[in-house]
Order: structure tokens, then C-alpha cells, then sequence
């Protein structure tokens, strides 16, 4: 089995590409969709979630936006926040690759791959990304999104320019939906064929 770590920054369309991925037959691990369901609904985070940041949560499991709101200028609470969250999404991926090992090739959608450290847990690595206006417009249309929440997101992301230096390979995405479907299927062959770098 080939591992390969999928990332970008906010609004380089990541999700899009995970999902043409997926469309080609690809099984692939989505951290965001492991957070969303253990923050959701009777969700196994919620309760600590809760006990370390009141007032966060209710029925529907985590309101992200006051727990993002909790967390976003706080580097000590962003911290503690990780320190629940990580190991619970790491126990979920484990799951996924004993579930899939005899697949040729796994990706492994991980937003903070490089922050975290996770790209030494990959085979290669492919970053998503797109030219810095085409990032922020579209981060801009997000519901509830303000220029300074989008800067004060992007100051805790390694640059674009230093993920597409530290990646095997990179999926533009500022381009048509076929060229970047294209490109997906060129990193699938590339990384079969043991190339990549």
C-alpha cells in the first residue's frame, strides 16, 4: 500500500480534490469528516470537549463557532484543543488503513499535515493550491468569514509557498474542474509508478 498525505491551505479546494480522488477509486481518509463526526451529535469528543471549554457545545455536539471563537487568538487553548482532538482523529485513521490495506494506494486528506507533523506518517505528499486572489476569494464567500478571521487562519498554516517546496507533488486547482481532474490522475499514475519527486 502506497500512503499518500493530501494537504493545502484554507481555500486552495482540497475537498474537491479528495473527492476526484475518491471518484477514481481511491478509498480516502477525510480528518475534517473524523472531527465533524466525533464533535457531532453524541460524538465521543464532546463531553471533553465541554468539560475543558464550557459552553461549546450543545444537542448538536460542538458549536464550532464558539469553540473556534475560544481558540482562534489563544495559542495555549489551541494547544489543549489539539491535545483532545489529534489522538482521537489519529485512532480514527488507523482504523481506516487496517480497513483498507490491501489497497494499492490510500490518501490520507489531512488539512495541518505539515503542522502536525503528519508527513512523516506518508509515503509522498501532494499539496493542493491555487494562486494566493483565487484563495482568498473564494475563503471570503464562507459563510461568517471576515478578511481578519481569514488572516488570522492562514498565520497559523505553514505558507503555500513552503508546502508546494516540501510536497512531491502539487494539485493546482486554479484552473478548469477538468484540468484539475487531470492532474489527479496524473498524481494516481505518478505514485503507482513509484514516481514522484
Amino acid at each position: 500500500m502506497i500512503v499518500l498525505g493530501l494537504t493545502g491551505s484554507i481555500g486552495m479546494g482540497k475537498s474537491t480534490v479528495a473527492a476526484m480522488f475518491a471518484e477514481a477509486g481511491v478509498p480516502v481518509f477525510d480528518a475534517d469528516a473524523a472531527v465533524h463526526r466525533l464533535q457531532g451529535p453524541g460524538g465521543a469528543l464532546v463531553a471533553t470537549i465541554e468539560a475543558h471549554f464550557p459552553g461549546t457545545t450543545d444537542a448538536q455536539g460542538v458549536d464550532r463557532a464558539k469553540l473556534g471563537a475560544a481558540v482562534l487568538n489563544d495559542d495555549a487553548a489551541l494547544r489543549a484543543l489539539e491535545a483532545i482532538v489529534h489522538p482521537a482523529v489519529r485512532t480514527e485513521r488507523e482504523a481506516f488503513l487496517a480497513r483498507h490495506h490491501d489497497a494499492p494506494l490510500v490518501v490520507l486528506d489531512i488539512p495541518l499535515l505539515f503542522e502536525t507533523g503528519g508527513d512523516r506518517d506518508v509515503d509522498r505528499v501532494a499539496v493542493v493550491s491555487a494562486a494566493a486572489p483565487v484563495q482568498r476569494a473564494r475563503v471570503l464567500l464562507r459563510p461568517g468569514m471576515t478578511p481578519a478571521k481569514f488572516e488570522a487562519i492562514l498565520s497559523r498554516q505553514i505558507p503555500d509557498t513552503e508546502k508546494r517546496a516540501r510536497a512531491d507533488l502539487v494539485i493546482p486547482t486554479d484552473t478548469s474542474l477538468d484540468e484539475t481532474r487531470a492532474a489527479v490522475l496524473r498524481v494516481i499514475a505518478c505514485v503507482r509508478d513509484g514516481q514522484g519527486r
